[in-house]
């Protein structure tokens, strides 16, 4: 559960996008659910208008649906929406570990690795939404590392669409587990620089994915 919803000193629209996108991951705030502004905005400390300003950057996230003057929602995938959206994320992450392997520096697969133990380190204490974030950074940067940039605008909608998907991948310990599995596969072709075995490692992964989180839809 989010630990607290105090504000703290960062730039105060992205403390409200990360509060209240942690509430959708974690279910808090449950898809399909009207969000209640004035007990968030009380609860947050902060105003009406940086509220709303989060509200339409979570909406372009594909988090929110925003409807003036009818109030917002948690957005509710179907399952048919999942399935799709996880079919072409798994070609774009396979593409992405193929021409990792090519044209990542040594140094950039070695702090990728870094990223890999520390979330590793989470994984070991059970920490679940710093080893998630961690995860979401990971793919990220994984992506980057093939150095095109249309790859990675693509990658990026679909991952900020699918965030409370990829989180309940997670719920149950034996899920966890094989996620972890499957890291560590990816982890050992990237070190090896093996573009094939790594791009099935990162399809495999999110195939595995909606076995994980299809029938929690």
């Amino acid at each position: 559960m989010v630990s607290s919803l105090e504000i703290e000193n960062r730039s105060l629209h992205d403390q409200v996008v990360s509060k209240v996108r942690d509430l959708i991951i974690e279910g808090i705030l449950e898809p399909g659910s009207r969000i209640d502004e004035a007990d968030l905005i009380q609860k947050l400390g902060v105003s009406r208008t940086p509220f709303r300003e989060a509200l339409r950057t979570l909406a372009a996230e594909g988090l929110v649906i925003v409807r003036p003057s009818r109030g917002s929602t948690v957005r509710k995938l179907t399952t048919e929406d999942v399935f799709s959206m996880l079919e072409v994320l798994g070609h774009l992450e396979q593409l992405a570990g193929e021409l990792a392997c090519q044209r990542a520096s040594d140094q950039d697969i070695a702090e990728l690795v870094d990223l890999h133990n520390r979330m590793m380190t989470r994984y070991a204490a059970r920490d679940r939404m710093p080893y998630y974030k961690m995860n979401q950074e990971f793919h990220s940067r994984l992506t980057a590392l093939s150095q095109n940039q249309p790859l990675q605008e693509m990658q990026a909608n679909l991952q900020a669409r699918l965030k409370r998907i990829r989180y309940i991948g997670n719920e149950k310990p034996e899920y966890w587990a094989g996620a972890v599995a499957d890291h560590e596969a990816m982890v050992a072709a990237l070190k090896e620089r093996d573009g094939p075995r790594l791009g099935q490692a990162m399809a495999t992964h999110i195939k595995n994915t909606w076995e994980r989180v299809k029938d929690s839809l």
